[in-house]
């Protein structure tokens, strides 16, 4: 069966910092960089120029609300394109009730034409399949068709980047069920990596998940759960056979949230051939996606 390929995710201070970096991923892979507005441009530039110096795409996540000005944006993106070779980027909402600056949306930011005028090709963008509290399923729906509409007119190719969940019957529902909206863009899923079930209710608290949390606590929360984690494959699995039954269809990618740590997010990667012997190859076709 064809194995899904991955991308995966780092802080700025880990991308800068950390000495497992080096050689933990295939080459060309998709590191993306959190950002959750704190980080100054200078070390989200930094994180970015040492994930590219290592072999892998970096993907900066730049994140609506939480941004200042418009000056601020470009500079930002004009820097990390110029400086560190960003071609690859995340644009998503930002989660605050209250915008930080000029920004109070995905679209508002991608309209600036600061992205493509400064060389920017691929990019992410946030999908939600089990819902949001911030906003409705049919508002979801219509934020989707105008980054796709949005796509069409710049040429940039935009993809979906999920929230994690663990529901995978809900999550192939949901990518499957976009086409019935008009909606064809590629969806990469999220994963949350292995993990301790008690790390994991904590982090799907703040992120809202609250049915994630539901499921896990329905499904995930014997003794032996407790005693072993999260194991990523019980989501995985059935998300792997639709793209091999389906390879042209929504679902392309799957995209890890290392909440229980890069390496042993990465060692689990290799260990199911995610990330194996042919993962070179992958993560290149990954990156043209």
């Amino acid at each position: 069966m064809a194995k899904i390929p991955a991308s995966i995710e780092v802080a700025p201070k880990q991308a800068i910092e950390s000495a497992d970096l080096p050689g933990l991923f295939p080459a060309g892979s998709r590191v993306y960089i959190t950002d959750i507005g704190t980080d100054p441009t200078d070390m989200l530039v930094a994180a970015a120029k040492r994930v590219k110096s290592l072999g892998y795409t970096p993907v900066p996540h730049f994140a609506s609300r939480r941004l200042t000005t418009k000056a601020a944006l470009e500079d930002r993106i004009k820097r990390t394109v110029s400086e560190a070779g960003v071609h690859d980027v995340l644009v998503i909402g930002g989660g605050l009730e209250k915008q930080a600056g000029e920004f109070g949306s995905t679209m508002e930011v991608l309209k600036t034409g600061f992205f493509e005028g400064n060389g920017i090709t691929h990019i992410g963008v946030a999908g939600h399949p089990e819902g949001s509290p911030d906003f409705s399923d049919a508002t979801a729906i219509e934020a989707l068709k105008q980054k796709q509409e949005w796509a069409k007119a710049t040429g940039v190719n935009v993809r979906i980047v999920t929230q994690f969940g663990f529901d995978p019957k809900k999550f192939i529902t949901w990518a499957e069920g976009l086409k019935a909206h008009g909606i064809e863009l590629p969806v990469h899923l999220g994963i949350a990596g292995p993990a301790k079930i008690t790390t994991l209710i904590k982090y799907a608290a703040m992120c809202g998940v609250g049915n994630s949390i539901s499921f896990l606590k329905k499904n995930a929360m014997s003794l032996t759960a407790l005693a072993v984690g999260h194991d990523p494959e019980e989501i995985v699995g059935p998300i792997e056979k639709q793209f091999a039954a389906n390879p042209a269809g929504p679902i392309q990618q799957i995209h890890i949230f290392p909440f229980g740590g890069l390496k042993k997010s990465s060692e689990w990667l290799v260990e199911r051939g995610s990330w194996g012997k042919n993962s070179m190859q992958t993560s290149a076709m990954a990156a043209s996606h």
